[in-house]
């Protein structure tokens, strides 16, 4: 299994920018009928992480997202950090040729060879 950590253009300082997880995201409930006092949290999975960045950068982020499906799996890294896991080093590189086809220079990866 291969990690590589998602690097994608800012939409504003068209620089290179990761997307983390600061902070678990956290669900309450109302009721129409009672007070529901309970808030649960939980990290972002990769792809809900990936998705909110819609506007911020400057790819298609849905189109992304099934590009990264295609070929591994958006992960948060220590709840954190934005990677994709894959296999192994065919799909790691097949992966990358299809983001420079679709995004250019917009997206990149950075891994340990």
């Amino acid at each position: 299994m291969l990690r590589a950590r998602v690097w994608l253009t800012c939409a504003a300082m068209l620089d290179p920018v990761s997307p983390v997880l600061t902070q678990p995201c956290r669900i309450g409930w109302e009721a129409k009928k009672r007070q529901v006092d309970l808030e649960i949290e939980r990290p972002l999975k990769g792809a809900e992480l990936l998705a909110r960045m819609k506007g911020w950068v400057t790819v298609d982020v849905t189109k992304a997202i099934e590009i990264f499906a295609k070929h591994g799996r958006l992960k948060l890294l220590d709840e954190r950090e934005l990677v994709v896991e894959c296999e192994g080093p065919t799909e790691l590189v097949d992966l990358e040729r299809e983001l420079a086809e679709v995004f250019g220079d917009q997206v990149s990866l950075e891994y340990e060879e």
